[in-house]
């Protein structure tokens, strides 16, 4: 049976504009040209007979027509590279994910050698940003989200809710740890904008009037950096200083921790058929294990 088909290529530079509804972010995602989504759109235009986009003061916009046709080509794209994909060997290709900064940087990083390793032929783009991508409209593959109570509102898995403990860099307490009421001697640092040291005092049996929390909060990624330094007592959260514990640049201060907040990994309702992100999602699952306890509120 002949079917009346477009060119590949020309309904990939569409899919792909109709999502961002923006030539120039297809452009990026596909590694060409904004002239080549444009003429690739307007020529798909041209063979249907029909205006997709409609140009707009700054970008373009999708028509009805244009929304209805993506809302079917989406799909069928999707299951032309499952079923390619299921005939690979191994996972390849290139995959998008968003995360919170502290969680990029501190937990990410550190640990993509080994999945490169296991999955040469992946790359991984990371986007370190507290913006939430959206995921349905491919703004990234998987989005890294921090909640501090509940859960997310689409397809997710939980990553981490490790407690909070307090740490040090090696020489700034005195070796076997010191008492709880001590550590409050130290400038006080955190990774939540709540006042976690305040709850972490109530935990520890201390009362929340033996500190008045600053108004002023550094940001988690250079709080981590001055503890290192030996600046304070940094309060945060187990997965996000685990390499420098190993690498004993920092040491847990106290048994006593407080939980507060959650890491999710989000992904798309489409998301997974892509082979190498499932594999990416299996691979962080169990880097994260360690520090996800199931059941418990937060």
């Amino acid at each position: 049976m002949s079917r009346k088909l477009p060119p590949l290529n020309a309904l990939r530079a569409f899919e792909a504009a109709g999502r961002h509804e923006s030539f120039s972010r297809a452009a990026d995602e596909l590694g060409v040209s904004h002239s080549a989504i444009s003429r690739h759109v307007r020529g798909l235009e041209h063979r249907l007979g029909a205006q997709l986009f409609r140009d707009l003061p700054r970008g373009v916009q999708l028509t009805p027509d244009g929304k209805a046709y993506l809302t079917r080509i989406i799909p069928a794209l999707d299951v032309i590279s499952e079923a390619t994909e299921e005939l690979e060997e191994a996972p390849a290709g290139q995959i998008t994910v968003s995360s919170e900064t502290l969680f990029a940087q501190r937990f990410l990083i550190p640990r993509l050698p080994d999945f490169y390793k296991a999955y040469p032929d992946v790359e991984v783009r990371l986007d370190a940003s507290q913006n939430l991508a959206d995921v349905e409209r491919y703004e990234a593959d998987l989005a890294v989200r921090f909640l501090i109570s509940g859960g997310v509102d689409a397809p997710s898995d939980l990553l981490s809710n490790a407690p909070l403990y307090p740490y040090a860099a090696p020489g700034l307490i005195p070796e076997g740890g010191i008492a709880a009421a001590e550590l409050l001697k130290f400038r006080l640092l955190k990774d939540r904008g709540r006042n976690v040291w305040q709850q972490w005092c109530e935990a520890a049996g201390i009362g929340a009037d033996a500190i008045t929390e600053p108004r002023w909060r550094m940001r988690s990624t250079l709080a981590i950096e001055a503890v290192l330094h030996g600046h304070g007592i940094y309060l945060g959260s187990a997965e996000c200083v685990d390499m420098e514990c190993r690498m004993g640049r920092l040491i847990r201060c106290s048994d006593v921790g407080i939980r507060s907040g959650s890491y999710h990994l989000v992904y798309g309702s489409r998301g997974m058929r892509r082979k190498a992100l499932r594999q990416f999602r299996r691979w962080l699952l169990e880097q994260t294990e360690p520090f996800r306890e199931t059941g418990l509120s937060d």
